[in-house]
């Protein structure tokens, strides 16, 4: 009976040993370890696209001016708009697309092009605005922007504008070395996208505010012809900007 009970001892004893221990799955740890130590590349790469997006342009002019023209629904809208076209251009700018464009110059100039002529129809549409009626009633000149246009209008402007590309070239390269995971592009992308969002409704906001309409209403011809000379003077200036 020993003998037996040894022999089934010992079989058990070679199955066991036969057996690998499982090993837990490994952790997201060790990649969100990799992904902090870029940092001190990624915060120069937030900073200059904080600057870039704060800073006047055609975006915020247009956030600004639709805010104070038609309430803050329309601002919050058109923000949406420009900020689908920064996340175009910045996921563009992630995969490559964007230094493929940059490669092919004549795609570039039809953007640019394109782009252009845009903002001098949005000046146009800001001189007629200056030359129409100052008693034109408001629900009149909130049906003429449905969603969808505004939406379009905001996409637009960012979408065609080829320094935006450029723009986002540099983030992308200032902050995601050589080397460097994809979760780094990921988290660039995700930081700018949030400091965007919050920038350009806050933009919206903050001129939609009674006072902020108190004076439009006060200085709209005057606004209006801010609007349609810095439309203008931005589509010729990238027409006849070189790439």
């Amino acid at each position: 009976m020993s003998i037996v009970g040894g022999r089934e001892t010992g079989l058990e004893t070679d199955k066991n040993a036969g057996i690998q221990p499982t090993c837990p799955p490994p952790t997201t740890r060790p990649e969100m370890h990799e992904t902090l130590s870029y940092l001190p590349q990624i915060l120069p790469a937030y900073v200059a696209y904080l600057i870039a997006v704060i800073s006047p342009g055609p975006a915020i002019m247009a956030i600004v001016s639709t805010s104070m023209t038609h309430g803050r629904k329309a601002g919050m809208t058109i923000s949406l708009g420009i900020f689908a076209g920064s996340f175009t251009w910045a996921c563009a700018a992630a995969f490559g697309l964007a230094t493929i464009l940059q490669t092919y110059a004549i795609a570039l100039e039809i953007l640019k092009i394109f782009g252009g002529l845009y903002l001098l129809y949005l000046a146009y549409k800001a001189f007629r605005a200056v030359r129409s009626n100052d008693d034109l009633p408001r629900t009149v000149m909130q049906k003429r922007l449905s969603t969808r246009a505004l939406l379009m209008r905001g996409y637009g402007i960012h979408v065609t504008n080829p320094k935006a590309i450029f723009a986002w070239l540099a983030i992308i390269a200032l902050g995601m070395p050589q080397g460097a995971p994809a979760s780094v592009a990921g988290l660039i992308i995700g930081v700018c996208m949030a400091t965007g969002f919050t920038v350009f409704m806050g933009y919206a906001l903050l001129f939609s505010t009674p006072h902020a309409l108190k004076i439009y209403r006060g200085l709209r011809r005057w606004i209006e012809g801010t609007m349609a000379a810095f439309y203008c003077f931005a589509g010729l200036k990238l027409l006849t900007s070189r790439i």
